[in-house]
């Protein structure tokens, strides 16, 4: 029986030999229908191609010095011996783009796995690990071309960059593309340590994309942009390749930094296009472009030239979608609009998996059902944001290592918390006459709603780095479609000094296409609370006027939570067009909400999903649980997803390498690594997909900061047949998960 690689492979040389037929055929008189002639898809500019040809760790500051995986600094250089610390720019001032590639790879690969060797970069996983996982690469570096291309929709404002990665190695004889769309928020390089690593060391071209997000920071007091390729200018040199502008007038922008100096807006946040909307198509265009652009290297010339013809097709080219986080949400969306077959698998890792529908199916746990489930992200977000700083208090919650967050989180916050806890039982949103029965109610709250105990100790440090504010900031102005200068729930977008707005540095915004994800994490700006008392503050500073105490900007949460609902957190009655927020501005949110739910049809594609059971970022009982089962309601018997579901994992590997982390939790990357093998075992020779499963690791323990080095013992790979107390199955209509 002949795998696919052999279909496609003969179907790729009667191509092949189609177009030279009728070239020849065409020169010497005969006749013939014209061949195809290669052409890019609708609405993408191609911007050109550029060598990266490094094969040792050299001068990364220039292309000839770069590869494609690590940009020229070799696993060595990755992963740097200090760690918060990006390459030297020669002209801090002035990073030339080859400089900004260089170190958004080392960014953005740092910012998806823990690169320290006792957490395993080096030895389970890294550039210098090949793909069984042998220490075998040396520093990895991955010589090839890299096609740059942008695409819009006619307004200039969509911008989607994508890049094709076709490394030398790549076989024309067995053709295969990795389309890696961004996580979370980040710019085209946001898949290069997951997706990229993969597709590189195994021959594959990859297709990267920002899907609509990036790091697109406009400052509106100079109306600066990025360009696509990371420099900065202003919006009217950038031209056709700025990356992102807010869509104001010179007369807005004016009264708007009179009002509200130093404020930036945020390509994800302030685009007013609800990117997420579009993701999946984005990710399909990049395949067609990672095809346009193998066809445009080698495919032959027609008609003479200097055209090419079509070598490449979906027909006979291997097409793995696989990322991780929104990533995996993109490519599940990408295999449910894909129309035309250009996918062939997908890998979906700790994807924010959004179900359109809660009803028709249940998650259950050791045969017991979960209360909540398939809640979209704006809905357990503004959840979280009211009521995770409180929780964190509760005794069950306490996490109390020198660990990631105490540099800016609650250990030193532990007043305001308390502030937190008092204000919810003032308006009745938690009982409870102490903060210790406060912080216990509110952390009952948070599983009620959908979170698990495996999610307690991680609330101190998610709320301390600020992810349940930074995304209900975001998602409530990009689902709403919101213009940066609405301000909505007093909330804004600025770099801090001493604890208020401040003009960002140059240096800052020079470097911020490579340090930025493209969120308002702090870096390069941070979430404003407009509405401050004694004026606007950075959000954990927030004091509340209808508190006059400092309670990390409650009244901004609880009007968050309102946008989503309809009604006031508070008292429950419906907001109108006098109310703040309003009706209007109410309606418009669940508008967006709506363009980006999944209609869980996967076409019946093969597709793993894999989720940490300790993600608290993403309840794994709102996404992977609940899409598991969703999917199975739509597509029944014939579905194809196998789920797996890894203990000890959590969703922020790069988190495992500090005190309180390195202790209990394992690294969920090297699960995508075997379900990217896996899937194309089975999509080139037919191996079956290993069946849905919970995987037990064993975490490392030990003295918090001095945890043992990891070995392959403590992450054991998935399993062809589990373990009957291990298997995932199905309950009726309800996925039912092991205990």
């Amino acid at each position: 029986m002949k795998n696919k690689f052999d279909t496609r492979a003969m179907t790729m040389v009667a191509a092949a030999v189609a177009v030279l037929s009728a070239t020849a055929l065409s020169g010497c008189g005969g006749s013939s229908a014209e061949p195809e002639v290669n052409t890019l898809p609708t609405g993408v500019t191609d911007l050109g191609s550029k060598a990266y040809r490094a094969t040792t760790i050299g001068a990364a500051n220039t292309a000839a010095g770069q590869d494609l995986l690590t940009a020229g600094l070799g696993k060595s250089g990755i992963a740097s011996t200090a760690a918060a610390t990006l390459t030297a720019f020669v002209d801090p001032a002035n990073p030339t783009a080859d400089e900004l590639r260089r170190n958004a790879f080392q960014s953005n690969y740092r910012g998806l796995v823990d690169n320290t060797v006792n957490g395993g970069y080096g030895v389970l996983y890294g550039p210098n690990i090949d793909l069984a996982g042998k220490d075998t690469l040396g520093e990895g570096l991955v010589p090839g071309l890299e096609y740059v291309g942008v695409l819009d929709d006619g307004t200039g404002r969509k911008r989607v960059t994508m890049a094709v990665q076709i490394p030398d190695k790549f076989d024309v004889n067995a053709p295969c593309i990795v389309v890696g769309p961004s996580s979370g928020s980040r710019g085209v390089y946001g898949a290069i340590g997951s997706a990229g690593d993969w597709g590189l060391k195994r021959g594959c071209a990859v297709a990267l994309t920002d899907a609509g997000k990036g790091m697109g920071l406009y400052d509106l007091g100079d109306d600066t942009v990025h360009r696509i390729d990371g420099t900065r200018a202003t919006r009217t040199l950038a031209g056709n390749l700025s990356h992102f502008a807010a869509n104001v007038t010179d007369t807005v922008r004016s009264a708007f930094n009179t009002a509200f100096p130093n404020r930036v807006a945020l390509k994800h946040a302030h685009s007013q296009m609800n990117p997420e909307k579009d993701w999946g198509n984005d990710t399909l265009t990049a395949v067609s472009y990672a095809l346009y652009a193998l066809n445009q290297q080698y495919a032959p010339t027609v008609s003479g030239g200097p055209a090419k013809g079509v070598r490449f097709t979906p027909a006979n080219t291997l097409v793995i979608a696989g990322s991780v986080s929104n990533g995996g949400a993109a490519v599940l969306r990408a295999a449910e609009q894909d129309t035309k077959g250009l996918i062939d698998g997908v890998v979906a890792g700790e994807p924010s998996a959004q179900p359109s529908s809660t009803s028709g199916y249940g998650v259950q746990v050791g045969g017991v059902a979960v209360a909540s489930y398939g809640k979209s992200i704006m809905d357990y977000f503004t959840i979280a944001n009211l009521y995770q700083p409180c929780a964190a208090l509760a005794p069950s919650a306490a996490l109390t290592e020198v660990s990631i967050y105490n540099y800016i989180g609650l250990t030193g916050q532990t007043a305001t918390a308390t502030n937190r806890c008092t204000q919810l039982a003032a308006k009745g949103l938690v009982t409870g006459s102490t903060t210790a029965l406060q912080a216990a109610d509110a952390l009952a709250k948070m599983r009620a709603a959908g979170w698990t105990s495996d999610n307690d100790t991680m609330h101190n440090a998610h709320f301390a780095l600020g992810n349940a504010v930074i995304i209900s900031m975001m998602y409530t102005n990009a689902y709403g479609k919101f213009s940066v200068t609405d301000n909505v729930c007093g909330m804004s977008a600025a770099a801090v000094a001493a604890g208020a707005p401040a003009a960002m540095a140059g240096n800052v915004k020079a470097a911020s296409f490579a340090t930025g994800n493209g969120t308002v994490n702090g870096t390069p700006a941070t979430v404003i609370y407009n509405d401050s008392v004694g004026g606007a503050k950075a959000w954990n500073l927030g004091v509340s006027p209808s508190s006059g105490v400092a309670d990390f900007a409650l009244d901004a949460a609880l009007c968050q939570r309102a946008l989503f609902t309809g009604v006031d957190t508070v008292t429950g009655t419906a907001l109108t067009a006098s109310t703040v927020p309003t009706k209007a501005q109410s309606d418009a949110v669940k508008a967006g909400v709506a363009e980006v739910l999944l209609n869980g049809n996967l076409r019946n594609k093969p597709t793993l999903m894999l989720a940490g059971r300790s993600d608290a970022l993403l309840p794994i009982n709102h996404s992977e649980r609940a899409y598991t089962a969703y999917n199975r309601m739509v597509e029944g018997a014939t579905s194809q997803l196998s789920y797996i579901e890894v203990t000890n994992a959590q969703h922020f590997d790069s988190f495992n390498a500090f005190s309180g982390f390195d202790t209990r939790f394992v690294p969920l990357h090297t699960y995508f690594v075997h379900a990217m093998n896996a899937m194309y075992a089975n999509l080139k020779s037919g191996t079956a997909l290993p069946p849905s499963q919970v995987v037990r690791t064993t975490v490392r323990g030990g003295t918090p900061g001095a945890a043992p080095a990891i070995s392959a013992a403590n992450v054991p790979g998935l399993s062809a047949s589990p373990a009957a107390a291990d298997r995932i199955g199905f309950s009726g209509t309800s996925v039912n998960v092991p205990n």
